[in-house]
């Protein structure tokens, strides 16, 4: 995502105009100007365009959906928030922009006023989106509006330093279907000389002053990621990041705002966000003196530096920002929809997920031609899919101490390759998916001891081992190389169909003592910039292989390796009750779709809880189906059981994986139960599933009303498993369902049901 490109090709895509153009542009705008009213130029023109340019008030408007986002260009020539909230009206009109007054003699109007874009210069106090230091020593800067194209869904806006020839490209593109807008920049050097870019975000949100916003964001570590908090916002500095060299479990590139809290997940507004880089990152969400909100986020400026030499420019992530008047719900079921629209390789319509098995928790290390068979004979039996066989099948790996970097078949456990198993597997009516983990390295390896310079580090410090591995510095080109060499001639040499990419520690010693000093910090950009390369190269020269992100669990996931990547890996914790509030918190962010949920062992191996097949099948329904367990210790009870509910996932992933998804009943603080719906794109189908920890003095299960349905619609009831109170309809009005709703007869402990309801026709 991250480049240095000529200035050249930024001409040639659009993202530098004339002032020549820009004032052909203005004028052929202008005679679609429909009123002035009152000194305010009215917003209605004779063309329906989802973006569109007053001439006369200098105002942007972009409506998309049931939003509507409108700045302006202001007397001093920045640029200028004014509105972001629900759609208006096309004759809705605005003032043109004005600074705002500053705060007595403290504070001058660049503080006061809600940028879009600013430089750090000006007397500005608050964080910038861009600080440079020049050569000279000069480390002010000021930009200005010079000119602006549309193209459709797409505005480009060209800003420039008022002395200085550093020039800021911003693209502002929107997704007509749900209103969230995709905003980037791209900064320019044609000053004739190198300077340093200390701090570079990719733009900035403004929200209106108010008291009572109320903020959300994710935070985790390994094995408990996905935690969902919730907080009052005052006045202050709110700051999400990693400093890890990637997205990280901790914090999540994600956040929502909600104005008061309406109690319910589908009423209320809330404008939301994601950040779409898998380097270090951070986002600052800070509410001024004014009480005005404003949000900024991109590249972690904690030891960043990119010195941007004369005639380059720096590409900056994307960040998405949406707004949803259906509460925070309808904002997670307006990013699933964007995701699965535009985001994903597959986008607009990428395929369901198909059920896998891998064969970790069954073999771990101890791979070998004869017992995958076995176990993907065994897969087969139930209705898997795909088959994916797990570390431990390359190099001399026998145990995590070495190994990591010698990607070929291991020759005493698979003497004639990976071929004969990948012909086994697909006789069974499966494909065949591999773990790997490229960028790692063991100092046991034969790459590490032909390339020790090939890692991050210091010299003569220190090299700190996680997990027994170093990370190679994929900034390095020899390295990028490498990693795609190898990886390009495992996909050419073997019909696999699937990569697990695995990436099991953070950075240390993040050091590149092959370039300048003062170069070295680029490293964060360049290693994140080389692994999107490796990424989009393998998926154009192998089409048809399937890619998830693992990291640990959920340590590299964010709307940046979406787009390289089908799927991910929420956590490390297969435990079923814990992936309750694990899937909760990712679907605020992610949709279920890309979620990856296995089926494994009872007891777990993280908290020693036993539960049955049953509960752990149907909390892992709720997201793209996996199972891990070992197979060998089944019964044939349990083949039977899986056998059945495989069946029955299959009868309702595609609603599972892409429907609109609600809420129901939170798994979290403390609650005895959970309870999701899932309602298919059509409304033809809704799928619930009601989770229970343990009964209690003889309650009964919380009825559960239904929501999404067609109200005029007849709805044929179905229980997948469980049972339903007595008296409960074979078919009623959608209506009947999300009014009257379900009473299901669920009791005991870690106890679970589902069911569907078929649209069979209407009232």
């Amino acid at each position: 995502m991250a480049s240095v490109s000529s200035v050249r090709s930024l001409r040639e895509a659009g993202c530098g105009r004339t002032r020549q153009t820009r004032r052909w542009t203005d004028r052929g705008l202008t005679l679609l100007v429909s009123c002035i009213l009152f000194g305010a130029t009215a917003m209605s023109f004779a063309q329906a365009s989802a973006i569109r340019y007053d001439a006369q008030s200098r105002i942007f408007r972009i409506d998309a959906a049931d939003m509507s986002y409108v700045f302006g260009v202001n007397e001093t020539g920045d640029l200028q928030s004014l509105y972001w909230g629900r759609k208006l009206a096309p004759g809705d009109s605005f003032p043109a922009a004005h600074s705002e007054p500053g705060w007595g003699s403290f504070d001058l109007p660049v503080n006061t006023t809600p940028h879009e874009y600013v430089g750090w210069g000006g007397g500005l106090y608050y964080a910038p989106d861009l600080k440079i230091t020049f050569p000279d020593g000069n480390r002010d800067l000021v930009l200005h509006y010079v000119s602006h194209s549309i193209d459709g869904d797409t505005l480009r806006i060209e800003m420039k330093d008022i002395s200085r020839e550093v020039y800021v490209h911003l693209e502002y593109k929107v997704d007509e279907a749900t209103g969230i807008l995709r905003r980037s920049a791209v900064v320019e050097n044609k000053t004739g000389q190198p300077f340093t870019i200390e701090e570079a975000s990719s733009a900035t949100w403004n929200l209106p002053a108010a008291s009572d916003y109320e903020l959300r964001y994710l935070t985790g570590r390994w094995g408990g990621e996905w935690g969902l908090q919730k907080e009052a916002m005052h006045p202050g500095r709110t700051v999400l990041e990693s400093r890890r060299g990637s997205t990280g479990h901790q914090n999540n590139p994600w956040f929502a705002i909600e104005r008061g809290d309406s109690g319910d997940q589908d009423h209320g507004n809330v404008w939301f966000g994601a950040l779409g880089w898998s380097g270090s990152w951070q986002i600052a969400i800070e509410q001024m003196q004014s009480r005005q909100v404003r949000v900024t986020g991109g590249f972690n400026p904690f030891d960043f530096a990119y010195v941007l030499k004369a005639g380059e420019s720096l590409q900056l992530p994307d960040f998405y920002g949406g707004y949803s008047a259906d509460g925070i719900g309808g904002a997670s079921r307006l990013l699933d929809r964007f995701e699965l629209s535009a985001i994903l390789p597959e986008a607009p319509q990428p395929r369901p997920r198909p059920v896998l098995y891998n064969s970790w928790e069954a073999t771990g290390f101890n791979v070998d031609e004869a017992g995958q068979e076995a176990l993907a004979e065994k897969a087969a039996s139930i209705g898997v899919e795909r088959f994916v066989m797990d570390d431990g099948w390359f190099g001399e790996r026998d145990t995590d101490h070495a190994g990591l970097g010698d990607w070929w078949p291991n020759p005493q456990k698979f003497p004639h390759g990976l071929k004969p198993l990948i012909d086994k597997v697909h006789s069974l009516g499966m494909d065949f998916g591999l773990w790997v983990e490229p960028e790692m390295v063991n100092p046991d390896s034969k790459l590490y001891r032909e390339h020790p310079d090939w890692v991050l580090n210091f010299p003569g410090r220190p090299r700190s081992e996680l997990r027994n591995q170093l990370v190679l510095n994929l900034a390095r080109p020899d390295v990028r190389a490498y990693i795609f060499g190898v990886l390009d001639k495992l996909l050419t040499d073997n019909d696999i169909a699937f990569l697990k990419w695995d990436y099991n520690r953070n950075w240390s010693e993040p050091g590149w003592p092959a370039v300048a000093p003062d170069e070295e910090k680029e490293v964060y950009v360049k290693y994140t910039e080389n692994l999107y390369s490796i990424l989009r190269e393998l998926r154009a020269r192998h089409p048809k292989v399937e890619i998830e992100s693992c990291s640990g669990g959920g340590g590299r996931v964010d709307l940046g390796i979406l787009r390289y990547t089908d799927e991910v890996w929420p956590s490390d914790n297969t435990d079923p009750f814990d992936r309750l509030s694990i899937q909760n918190g990712f679907t605020y962010a992610y949709t279920p779709g890309v979620m990856m949920a296995w089926v494994t062992d009872s007891p777990s191996w993280m908290n020693d809880r036993s539960t049955s097949l049953t509960y752990r099948f149907l909390v892992s329904m709720q997201g793209s189906l996996g199972i891990g367990a070992n197979l060998n210790k089944w019964t044939p009870e349990d083949f039977a059981t899986a056998k059945a509910l495989v069946a029955q996932y299959k009868e309702v992933r595609e609603t599972v994986q892409h429907g609109s998804l609600y809420r129901l009943i939170s798994p979290l603080h403390g609650s005895e139960y959970s309870a999701t719906e899932s309602v298919s794109i059509n409304k033809d189908q809704a799928v619930a599933f009601a989770l229970l920890h343990s009964s209690q003095m003889s309650y009964p299960y919380p009825r559960l009303y239904l929501r999404g349905l067609d109200a005029g619609a007849t709805y044929r009831f179905h229980m997948m498993d469980g049972q339903a109170a007595a008296g409960t309809p074979e078919t009623a009005s959608g209506d009947y369902w999300m009014n009257a709703g379900v009473q299901l007869d669920l009791r005991g402990d870690f106890q679970a049901a589902a069911f569907t309801l078929e649209r069979t026709g209407a009232q």
